[in-house]
């Protein structure tokens, strides 16, 4: 039953077990409890209410010489106490400064959250801040978390973000692409082998698991992890056990496992491509990047960083904006994300001339690009000034290839072989471009959007 105490909602509860009940199904801000109670004592409810997450403020109401327990209950997590008989302006007092605690505390959260991601991710927007608040909560707790979001969108950068908040910060942190590799390889990666297990195994090696032990290890792309591997992992989150390659005894291990995904595990699961049983080991906590469609106040404080990082990289000067360039980005879909805006101004900065940007190179509505608009050639960038400080004709061109092979990648998955049949040449070849441009180790890279 719910009541109004001077703007403060109030639900009565007959007992303690009652009061768990509704804690259970409703959250409370505050919790105001007699000591002596049938069933459950309020000594008792406090324990029990003080060990939940995010638990709410408790005040006792103790009555004249049982101060000894009210003591008792604050050392157990109560936040303050009071004698009866009282008055409703003193019961009112304690009530006012437990919740503005409460508002403190979530502030404070909030605050430390955004500055947390902030350090991986650029955001203005109210979604992101909510993102920002579950990631700070999320990240002390010793949970497994399973990130969500399409492709591009900085899951990555977000579980980076759980690790600094986490009590395993300056513990070992390592990332495994559960796509890179094929199974058997995947296998001894993770589990590690003995010498000899396999073709190859000229030496064994710990795996990830153990090389990670005491720390956090980031299962990339966990949707595309193989059935026997998957089997593997429900057994570490289990057990905390690994089995390597080509050896008989499990051995202890302590990971915190973090696992990203663009895909819809629960509908792979119901599909029977993903064990459903891993799949709710995985879920204890899940968060979900939202798509940059979904949050566009975002777009110009990230474009502003991009143009900024892009006109200090090719040297282009200060760089004036079209009149409606903010408003042109935002109204664009943006099916590949943080990532793809990045690299669509990668090659708008690389392609300007005389310190301006030209919107027709921008992609149209309703078309995917991570570089200018598939129509748009180097034959029609207007030609550089003289004695401007703009991209010379080598610096341009180097550009725009960068551009098509971080395209090449993307559509491809981040498939080397994929990519180099898409832009016609030799994967050798291509394995050059990388390591000329800097991409060699990291064929999805995408700075703020990567993941």
């Amino acid at each position: 039953m719910l009541r109004s105490l001077r703007g403060v909602e109030v639900e009565q509860a007959e007992d303690g077990a009652a009061a768990l009940e509704k804690l259970a199904a409703h959250p409370f801000e505050l919790v105001i409890t007699d000591l002596r109670m049938p069933r459950m004592d309020g000594l008792e409810l406090v324990r029990r209410v003080s060990a939940t997450p995010r638990a709410p403020r408790i005040i006792v109401i103790t009555a004249h010489g049982s101060e000894r327990f009210a003591v008792e209950a604050v050392k157990a997590g109560a936040y303050d106490y009071f004698r009866k008989p009282f008055d409703v302006d003193e019961l009112l007092a304690v009530v006012t400064r437990a919740l503005e605690s409460v508002r403190l505390r979530d502030e404070n959260e909030r605050l430390t959250g955004e500055l947390n991601l902030s350090r991986s991710l650029v955001f203005s927007s109210e979604s992101m801040g909510r993102l920002a608040q579950l990631v700070q909560r999320a990240g002390s707790r010793d949970v497994t978390v399973l990130i969500t979001g399409e492709s591009g969108t900085g899951k990555e950068r977000v579980a980076e973000a759980l690790v600094r908040a986490s009590p395993r910060a300056n513990r070992p942190y390592l990332r495994f692409n559960c796509a890179a590799l094929t199974e058997e390889l995947a296998e001894a990666e993770l589990f590690g082998h003995s010498k000899g297990a396999f073709t190859g195994a000229v030496k064994s090696r710990q795996g990830l698991f153990r090389e990670a032990d005491g720390g956090t290890l980031l299962l990339d792309e966990v949707g595309e992890l193989a059935p026997p591997l998957q089997a593997k992992l429900l057994r570490v989150l289990q057990e905390g056990e690994v089995r390597p390659v080509g050896e008989d005894r499990p051995v202890k291990v302590d990971v915190r496992i973090l696992a990203a995904t663009h895909r819809d595990l629960r509908k792979r699961a119901a599909e029977g491509q993903f064990r459903e049983d891993l799949y709710y080991r995985l879920n204890v906590v899940q968060l979900r990047v939202p798509p940059l469609r979904e949050r566009p106040e975002d777009i110009p404080v990230l474009s502003r960083m991009f143009l900024d990082r892009f006109s200090s990289r090719f040297h282009t000067g200060r760089l004036e904006l079209p009149e409606g360039f903010f408003e042109r980005l935002s109204a664009l879909p943006w099916p590949g994300n943080v990532r793809e805006l990045e690299n669509t101004l990668e090659s708008l900065v690389a392609l300007s001339t005389d310190g301006e940007l030209d919107l027709a190179l921008l992609p149209t509505e309703g078309t995917a690009s991570t570089g200018v608009s598939a129509t748009t050639s180097l034959a029609e960038v207007p030609p550089r000034g003289e004695g401007e400080a703009s991209l010379g004709l080598k610096e341009r061109v180097e550009a725009y290839e960068r551009g098509l092979i971080l395209d090449a990648l993307r559509i491809e998955g981040g498939n080397r072989s994929g990519a180099a049949r898409r832009l016609g040449i030799g994967r050798a070849t291509l394995h050059d471009k990388l390591r000329k441009y800097g991409l060699d180790s990291a064929p999805e890279e995408g700075g703020e959007g990567k993941g």
